[in-house]
């Protein structure tokens, strides 16, 4: 029998509740919807690390952030991880990346060289939206070149420092507000956001394959829904602003807010553009699930959908991701469909990002070798219980979080901790430790985080006895 395909759709800054299946009334994914109507929805699925970079390699070598030594931006990730093409490669898979990898910290890097493979057959690497010249800007020079002075959605900070440093002038039009609290009109045609390059380089490349007789893994790295929140036009105006409905605040922070500050317009002006992108990436989503009918290898293809890390979207008083990552930052979605298997299910059992790699080796009958640090989701395909997971951990510099059923604990590396009872009235905004009626809780935490730092332990395999 073939090994099955693999096609890895992985957003950036996606929260969990950004569907319409996981609850959300005013957001548009019908697409996301069919596919988790044909899988399986883990709808308590939480990533590894706050920020983009740790998020991913932990993900895509199915280890822990601390494990790889790289728990905050900025690091370049080793040529020598063992990472996921690598796993599939002795079984036959042709790997691709077409998008956004984020391997390499991208402000002070020229984008045009030659992308390290890291086990990749194929490499088309766009790590953000046309402000630099890479395979993004390449390909819309060659189809329409005079889409080029409105790709770029902002020079980062960080890299508009390295290019006044070293007097980089790369010709890249750039608009000249970052990071707007509001939606933005994508400025040409919509084939040609840099969500649609994803979703049509990555067709191609299915297509080019599906005949080939062997097996690929494909990762579309979609941008979307990160900020600045540019979508086109039709996707916007799938959204009235004025009927956003408003994340809700405890006395405390509701009293800090006023117009120019965290504003019920801005905040409705956030979640439309937000909205927006993602309804863009739900289009091409479906186009993606088309093309692999279309092409009549649906039945022959897992396909997975997932992101990096949440987005705050103004709630906590702020944007964006981070430090201390409550749920609408570690909470992503997660949907799997396994061709053969059945589909619909919602799974609700605490899973992490590290379990996905297990899960797809399994589902492809590679061996799972040692080191990998996750536990394989794919006996849930066979109708029996997920693993049960006491707790989710997210780690980075300085602190570690463990997230309960009930509760989210952090740990900081001076000695201080604090506890979240999610089941209480503002549960996340509160912090409960010193709270005698928390004692035990807080106890029991504690025990948690270091039962799974032991947990996680993985030696060198030893080759004699001393």
């Amino acid at each position: 029998m073939k090994r099955p395909n693999i096609l890895l759709i992985y957003t950036d800054q996606q929260r969990w509740d950004a569907m319409g299946v996981n609850g959300n009334t005013d957001i548009q994914t019908p697409n996301l919807d069919r596919l988790a109507s044909e899988g399986i929805n883990f709808d308590h699925y939480f990533v590894q690390n706050p920020v983009c970079m740790p998020s991913r390699v932990s993900l895509l070598t199915g280890q822990y952030p601390s494990t790889l030594g790289i728990i905050h931006m900025g690091v370049p990730v080793p040529e020598d991880f063992m990472t996921f093409p690598k796993l599939l490669h002795n079984s036959g898979y042709h790997s691709a990346n077409i998008g956004k990898l984020h391997f390499l910290p991208h402000a002070n890097r020229d984008h045009r060289e030659v992308h390290p493979d890291y086990g990749f057959d194929h490499l088309e690497i766009s790590d953000e939206p046309g402000c630099y010249e890479d395979a993004y800007r390449a390909w819309v020079r060659l189809e329409a070149p005079d889409q080029l002075d409105h790709l770029s959605l902002g020079l980062p900070p960080l890299a508009e420092r390295w290019h006044q440093m070293m007097g980089v002038k790369d010709g890249v039009h750039h608009p000249d507000e970052r990071f707007p609290k509001h939606p933005i009109p994508f400025r040409e045609k919509d084939e040609y956001t840099h969500t649609a390059w994803v979703a049509s380089r990555s067709i191609q490349y299915m297509s080019e394959r599906a005949n080939e007789g062997r097996p690929f893994l494909c990762i579309a790295g979609i941008y979307s829904p990160h900020s600045p929140w540019v979508a086109p036009q039709r996707f916007l105006d799938l959204y009235d602003s004025d009927q956003m409905t408003l994340p809700s605040f405890p006395p405390e922070a509701d009293e800090k807010r006023n117009e120019n500050h965290y504003g019920d317009r801005e905040l409705r002006l956030a979640r439309q553009g937000y909205y927006g992108m993602v309804s863009e990436v739900d289009h091409h989503v479906g186009r993606m699930l088309d093309a692999l009918a279309e092409l009549g290898i649906a039945d022959e293809t897992i396909v997975v959908f997932t992101s990096d890390h949440g987005e705050w979207l103004g709630e906590h008083l702020r944007y964006g991701k981070g430090y201390p990552g409550h749920d609408c930052v570690s909470r992503v979605p997660l949907l799997i469909h396994i061709p053969g298997k059945e589909g619909g299910r919602r799974v609700s059992s605490l899973v992490e990002g590290v379990d996905v790699i297990p899960t797809l080796l399994e589902a492809c009958g590679v061996p799972l070798p040692p080191h990998l640090q996750g536990q394989s989701l794919y006996p849930v395909f066979n109708g029996e219980n997920a693993s049960h997971k006491s707790v989710a951990l997210m780690e980075a510099t300085g602190w570690k979080m463990i997230r309960s059923a009930a509760y989210r604990y952090v740990a900081h590396d001076d000695g201080s901790e604090f506890l979240y009872d999610l089941n209480a009235e503002w549960g996340e905004y509160r912090d409960v430790s010193q709270d005698p009626d928390h004692t035990n809780a807080l106890i029991e935490h504690r025990h948690l985080l270091i039962k799974r730092l032991i947990e996680m332990e993985r030696p060198r395999k030893r080759i004699w006895g001393y």
